[in-house]
C-alpha cells in the first residue's frame, strides 16, 4: 500500500522525467522539423533526393551530414562563415579532384579538422541545417573556394600555398 502512495505522490515528477528525456533523445529530429522544408527552388526527386539549381543532387542524410560538419567547424562563426563552409564542400563535390559525394568529400582522411577530431557530432542547431541548405541551393559566399582554414591555427605550409579568395569570419577561403 505504500508503494502506491508513494507512486502517487511521485506520478507528476515521473511524468515530467520522461517527457524531458524523451526530448533529449530526439533533439536532432526536432530540429529537422523546426528547420522547415527545403525551399521552393530545392526539388526532391527520386529517392528522397534534393536538386539544387546547381545540379547537385542529396539526400536528407548528406544533408545533415552537411549541417554536422558545418556546426563542428563553424559554430562560433558568423552565419555567411557556415553557408561558406557548406560551398566548400559543395565546389568539392563538383570538382573532379575530389570526391563526387558529401560524405565522400566529408570523410577524405584529414579533409577538416571537425571530422578528425569529433567536433561533427555536435547538437545541430537550425542555423547550420539553413547554412547546409543555402550551400545547396548554389549560394557561395567563397566565389568557388576548395580549402579554408584558421590563420590563426593553421600549421600546414601546403595550405598557405594555395590563393586565398576571401576572408570571413575567422577563415580565410582558397582555392
Amino acid at each position: 500500500m505504500a508503494f502506491f502512495l508513494w507512486f502517487k505522490q511521485k506520478e507528476k515528477a515521473l511524468r515530467a522525467l520522461t517527457i524531458i528525456l524523451a526530448a533529449v533523445m530526439f533533439i536532432p529530429i526536432l530540429l529537422l522539423f523546426w528547420a522547415g522544408q527545403p525551399e521552393p527552388k530545392m526539388v526532391a526527386g527520386p529517392g528522397n533526393q534534393v536538386q539544387s539549381s546547381r545540379g547537385v543532387s542529396i539526400g536528407r542524410e548528406d544533408l545533415i551530414l552537411m549541417a554536422r560538419v558545418i556546426e563542428g567547424e563553424a559554430a562560433d562563426e558568423p552565419y555567411q562563415g557556415k553557408v561558406a563552409v557548406g560551398a566548400v564542400i559543395v565546389n568539392r563535390m563538383k570538382s573532379p579532384d575530389f570526391p563526387q559525394s558529401v560524405a565522400g568529400v566529408v570523410f577524405e582522411p584529414d579533409a577538416f579538422e571537425a571530422v578528425t577530431n569529433g567536433q561533427y557530432t555536435r547538437p545541430l542547431t537550425p542555423e547550420s541545417i539553413r547554412a547546409a541548405q543555402e550551400a545547396m541551393k548554389g549560394i557561395d559566399p567563397t566565389s568557388g573556394a576548395l580549402y579554408y582554414w584558421n590563420p590563426a591555427k593553421a600549421t600546414s605550409t601546403w595550405v598557405w600555398s594555395r590563393p586565398i579568395v576571401t576572408k570571413i569570419g575567422n577563415h580565410v577561403f582558397a582555392r
